[in-house]
């Protein structure tokens, strides 16, 4: 699994729910103007759960746009690019499943 840390960038917050070889779940926060970047995963899937706020989380290919309100939830496929935003000038916060497999973090070209 890639280790945020490792990440290139920051967000919020980041707090570790659950991780177990081949699969992490971890609540993330975005401030209004945060985003985790365009990326995707070779092997895992990512489920977003929102919490609070309202979660945009949009892929390439397909190209498709998801503003989740609390309590819906979206997955992407491994090998879509996408990224997630927030909608709300209070920003969002959401759960995100990733698995199962080896997790990395590949950044699109162009």
């Amino acid at each position: 699994m890639t280790a945020p840390q490792h990440l290139p960038y920051t967000i919020a917050g980041r707090e570790l729910v659950a991780q177990v070889p081949g699969m992490r779940v971890q609540i993330l926060t975005l401030e209004k103007d945060e985003r985790v970047p365009w990326h995707y995963h070779s092997a895992v899937h990512d489920i977003f759960i929102c919490i609070e706020g309202t979660t945009i989380v949009e892929t390439k290919a397909p190209r498709t746009r998801y503003e989740l309100a609390p309590g819906e939830h979206c997955t992407v496929q491994p090998m879509t690019a996408h990224e997630v935003t927030s909608k709300d000038k209070n920003g969002c916060k959401f759960t995100i499943v990733q698995g199962v497999g080896e997790h990395d973090y590949m950044q699109p070209k162009s």
